[in-house]
């Protein structure tokens, strides 16, 4: 079938997809966005068992490090009791002093990371399928023009 089309209807047809594809992902990025807010408002994060006082809730605190995995150690031996819901933890330093260790989201850095890994994936993934697919239309018109060239001097 696609042997029939003309080359600007296959552009076309590809531009097509192509803002297709671009809608639906800022559509979704749209509704996600919106779904994670209604999460973690009523989202409650569980704080570290030592900690006498929410302070991170009721007066300014500094991150001492980032949301970043717990290690394998701390899940397995579930010393760290924010690591067991969300396997991610934040450590946090209160106004009067005190610091904290709390469940946070999985780090957008990751996911990033993660997305941008997939899409260079697909990317060469797309080029080498369409190097083999360009090869092998190169050989069948090779061998097409063979088989024309090959009875044309048949008639001469």
């Amino acid at each position: 079938m696609l042997e029939n089309c003309q080359r600007h209807h296959m552009l076309l047809g590809l531009g097509a997809l192509t803002v297709v594809t671009i809608l639906v992902l800022i559509i979704e990025s749209r509704y996600a966005a919106d779904g994670n807010q209604m999460r973690r408002r009523g989202q409650q994060f569980i704080i570290e068992n030592n900690s006498t006082t929410n302070c991170w809730k009721h007066e300014p605190y500094t991150v001492v490090k980032e949301c970043h995995p717990c290690s394998e150690f701390e899940l397995v031996s579930r010393s760290l009791g924010v690591c067991i819901h969300t396997h991610y933890k934040e450590v946090l330093r209160c106004k009067s002093g005190e610091t904290v260790t709390k469940s946070c989201d999985r780090v957008a850095l990751i996911e990033q990371r993660n997305f941008m890994k997939f899409e260079a994936f697909s990317f060469v993934l797309g080029v080498l399928s369409y190097l083999v697919s360009y090869a092998r239309d190169r050989v069948l018109s090779r061998r097409n023009y063979m088989r024309i060239e090959r009875q044309l001097n048949r008639v001469k």
